[in-house]
């Protein structure tokens, strides 16, 4: 069984549905602690032909809690993003198709940052026709106090994963022999370079899978999701 395990983040890149698809079961990390300077509730789009930071506003709280203990802030204006995402994508070729999935997800009633954000993936990933098993990782049954690759090794066991597969920058964290001993393969994913027209613009790489979908059909999306990366 092939398991993958991330954070969750708003509207990632396509490489981390590339991750999600490759493997049987993806675990999201909700009892992790909320990082200010990470990506799990921003990202980029294409706006005038430039790339556009947009974030989800939380309520503010304490720098020590998990992504489930957070909340978004009573200020999070959906409709000013939905707005701006709108104006920036209005002529899109994919943009009648896509933007109900895009306002469905950023209109949800949720206020907990991870069952929001978690939402999303799971609405994406009905998008792409993406069926791995998606658990959080606070459901699987381990010492949840252990760090790192240790959390990890216990994660992979309690589950039955017999290949784990992690992000190709996640390099440097792991040692193959120690997942080895265990009886899991360790791989890691690269994304292949994916290259499409945003209007009339200069390619920008690895934006928002917003972007990623407004511009390309579903096809080809679903082969890009499936086969324009490599396990090393």
């Amino acid at each position: 069984m092939k398991l993958a395990i991330m954070q969750p983040y708003f509207f990632p890149y396509i490489g981390y549905f590339q991750l999600i698809q490759s493997v049987d079961k993806f675990i999201v990390y909700d009892n992790i602690k909320y990082t200010k300077k990470g990506w799990i509730n921003r990202n980029r789009f294409l706006q005038n032909g430039k790339d556009v930071l947009f974030s989800i506003p939380l309520k503010k709280d304490s720098d020590y809690l998990d992504v489930r203990e957070r909340e978004l802030s009573l200020a999070f204006n959906k409709v000013k993003l939905l707005n701006q995402l709108k104006q920036a994508y209005r002529r899109a070729p994919c943009f009648e198709l896509v933007f109900p999935v895009i306002e469905k997800i950023i209109m949800h009633d949720e206020v907990n940052l991870f069952d929001y954000i978690h939402f999303s993936i799971v609405e994406l990933c009905s998008y792409l026709d993406i069926d791995t098993e998606i658990v959080k990782s606070s459901d699987v049954r381990i010492d949840h106090a252990l760090q790192s690759q240790d959390k990890v090794l216990a994660l992979c066991k309690a589950v039955g994963a017999t290949t784990y597969i992690n992000a190709i920058g996640g390099q440097e964290l792991y040692a193959r022999e120690d997942f080895r001993a265990c009886g899991i393969d360790l791989k890691f994913i690269q994304s292949e370079p994916f290259e499409y027209k945003q209007y009339k613009n200069d390619f920008i790489p690895w934006l928002s899978m917003i972007d990623v979908m407004m511009f390309n059909d579903i096809d080809t999306l679903k082969t890009c999701v499936s086969t324009n990366y490599k396990l090393v």
